[in-house]
């Protein structure tokens, strides 16, 4: 669903970045510890780093290459650590999700806030989903030895490719596969602030090609829907069709991604990192970036989820920010029009929130 344009709250810029407005900054730095802190006296939700937290688990060694391997729980996890002890790698059990450590990056988009994300963290997809005592396969060393310190596109790179001003890509067919995309067409019955682009855009209505599905077949995209992606829709193209997780054509629970924010939360795959108790979360201490969060913000579905979006991280201002396609902001997004793009706080998505889980 899209937001309804609520309040916006100011944000204190910490790091000044040459950018101009309306245009995506996406920078590259060579020191990995380029991840900027949040100011220690802000008040907010502190989220400590699932890829620095030491504390709750049990040291093991062995494996490729002689990295050390620490367990951790809430969720259960394996830490992934080299002969200095720094810090590689998390993988949570039951998930492909994979947080590596590497070179330091900074997301911003100036047009609609002054907040920035910067971070060291590399979201990327393991061939299956992971579980104690694999670090031994063969099958995680050769990953390990292919991703680390890669600088090949990952999710947080792939979700950018879609944000106002990103520029297109085709592939050898002359496929679109990157670049702004839309939310949606405008409704004929709408109006800002009320349902002015109408949603059902799937990943394949932004490609503009026919997808076939292994439950519901061959799904034909429509014209007036090219270039455009609603909330699930953009999910399903950043991890799926970009990254290679299976997708459903429905809602209906099995071995990939269903279609919309409620079934993706409710019968998905993944691991549950933020239980659904019809409430906003009480603490946000488990989230790890790239997770999938899901919101309810429009009272009309019930209580049924209806927004969903990818988790960043912490922004320069220390506060939790993600990512997600809006009616608002006409797509992807990790601005503030139509409502800041935070967890915390009493803004219209920080009082939505209600879940997360990591595929």
């Amino acid at each position: 669903m899209a937001a309804r344009l609520k309040s916006r709250l100011p944000l204190a810029v910490l790091c000044a970045l040459a950018v101009t407005a309306g245009a995506l900054t996406y920078e590259l730095h060579a020191d990995p510890t380029a991840a900027q802190s949040p100011d220690p006296t802000a008040r907010h939700t502190r989220l400590p780093s699932a890829l620095t937290d030491g504390s709750g688990g049990s040291g093991g060694s062995g494996g490729a290459a002689g990295y050390r391997y620490d367990r951790l729980t809430g969720p259960d996890r394996t830490v992934v650590r080299d002969a200095s002890g720094a810090v590689l790698a998390t993988l949570t059990d039951g998930a492909r999700t994979a947080v590596l450590i590497g070179p330091g990056r900074t997301f911003a988009e100036p047009r609609t806030t002054k907040a920035t994300v910067a971070t060291d963290s590399w979201v990327r997809l393991l061939p299956r989903p992971w579980k104690r005592g694999q670090e031994h396969a063969k099958w995680f060393a050769d990953w390990l030895r292919t991703y680390r310190g890669s600088r090949a596109p990952d999710v947080f790179e792939i979700s950018m490719q879609y944000v106002r001003g990103a520029e297109p890509k085709k592939n050898a067919k002359g496929v679109r596969y990157a670049g702004d995309a839309s939310f949606g067409p405008l409704n004929p019955k709408g109006a800002h602030g009320r349902d002015l682009r109408l949603e059902q855009s799937d990943f394949y209505q932004y490609l503009g090609k026919p997808w076939t599905f292994p439950d519901t077949g061959t799904a034909a995209p429509q014209r007036a829907r090219y270039g455009a992606v609603d909330c699930s829709g953009y999910v399903r193209l950043v991890y799926g069709y970009r990254s290679g997780y299976p997708l459903l054509g429905s809602d209906r629970k099995g071995a990939g991604l269903p279609r919309t924010a409620n079934g993706m939360a409710t019968v998905g795959p993944g691991v549950t990192v933020i239980a659904n108790r019809r409430a906003r979360p009480a603490e946000l201490d488990a989230l790890q970036p790239g997770d999938l969060v899901f919101f309810d913000i429009d009272r009309r579905t019930g209580r049924r989820l209806d927004h969903s979006g990818i988790y960043l991280g912490l922004d320069t201002d220390g506060h939790p920010r993600f990512i997600s396609s809006r009616e608002e902001g006409d797509g992807p997004t990790l601005g503030d029009a139509g409502g800041d793009s935070r967890l915390d706080g009493p803004g219209y998505y920080g009082k939505g929130l209600r879940s997360a889980k990591r595929l």
